[in-house]
Formats: structure tokens, sequence, C-alpha cells
């Protein structure tokens, strides 16, 4: 018998649209779903539409599909307390910020512009009914060994993708936190000066 997962819908203060007020990030993944394709062309697809400064668009992506040898070495990657859940996801998405161009000069804006895509990523696959948890917890030097990237690219964090799945099967300790209620700072203190 699975695990209940308690109503994930943010309690906003004000009114936001229902995809953003829904998505969260479970840890919690179907081990034998594999990635829909469609639905992942799709997140792909919304990232590369995302905005960025001087339409540069200085991110890449590298997807490792569960199964295949490079799902597994980009697992490898992840801190312990990641490795216990993450593995469970259908893809690993390691997301890349452009950090210089081909000729060396610096794009100072280019993590701020990847953390847009991978925005519109997540919220786009939310939208088709995957569940998307970014991790910041990997190691990025063995990952730019592992994809063989240049120094100006610097991997930025690993997004695990996939079908919801049963919380039971987590360990007792994620159980847990993937149920607990989701909270956030009051917007009275996120916002420091408005005139």
């Amino acid at each position: 018998m699975s695990t209940p997962v308690l109503d994930r819908t943010a309690q906003t203060e004000h009114p936001v649209l229902d995809v953003l007020a829904d998505r969260w990030s479970p840890r919690a993944y179907d081990r034998h779903a594999p990635i829909d394709e469609a639905k992942l062309a799709s997140a792909l697809e919304a990232a590369r539409w995302s905005p960025s400064a001087y339409n540069l668009q200085p991110w890449r992506f590298v997807v490792a599909r569960r199964g295949s040898e490079l799902h597994a070495r980009v697992l490898e990657t992840l801190i312990g307390f990641n490795q216990t859940w993450a593995g469970a996801a259908a893809a690993l998405v390691v997301a890349v910020a452009e950090t210089a161009d081909a000729d060396g000069k610096p794009i100072p804006h280019a993590v701020y512009d990847l953390g847009q895509a991978v925005a519109h990523l997540s919220v786009q696959a939310h939208h088709d009914g995957l569940v998307a948890h970014q991790m910041s917890g990997f190691a990025p030097g063995q990952l730019r060994d592992l994809l063989d990237l240049e120094e100006r690219f610097v991997p930025t964090t690993v997004i695990a993708l996939g079908e919801l799945g049963d919380v039971s099967q987590l360990p007792e300790a994620l159980q847990e936190r993937e149920v607990a209620p989701r909270v956030r700072r009051p917007l009275a203190e996120t916002v420091i000066a408005s005139a």
C-alpha cells in the first residue's frame, strides 16, 4: 500500500498560475516508467525558448536516460544523499552554463540565463505530467570530466526527471520530507524594497 501524498499545491499569498502553484520537487520516482520522449522534447523545447541576454542562449543540456551507462555514470557524480533516490528517475538531465564564448570572452549572465531555461523546462515538464527535482549536490569537476566539457562549460545542476513514484519506496526519512508541508518565506520578507 502506498503512502498518501499530501496536496502539494502552494498556499500562495496572491494568485499565481496553477502550473506554478502545483509544481514541486519530489524525490519519489517511478523506477519502471521510461521517460516519455514527447514530454522530454517539450520540456527541452521550453528551455530552448527561454529568454537570455543578447539572445546568447548560454545553456546546454545532457540527457542521460535510466538504463544507459551515461545515467549510471552521472548518478555516480551525485552526493550520497541524492544517489539514494535519483537513480529511480527516468532521466538525469545535466544543465550546463556556457560561461565564456568560443573566443574566451566571459558571459557574466550565463548562470542566470541557464536558471531561466531550467525554470521553463521544469514548468513545462510539470504541465505535461512529469516531475522534476533540481540538485546542487554533485561533483562538478567529476561531471565535467565525464562529459569531456571545455573549461568554459560549467555543469550547474542535475535535474531528475520522470513520472511520480510511490513515496513508500523511499527511505523512511525521505518519506517524511516528501509529505511535509511546503513552506516559503513570506513575500514581505522577500521584497526588500518597494516604492
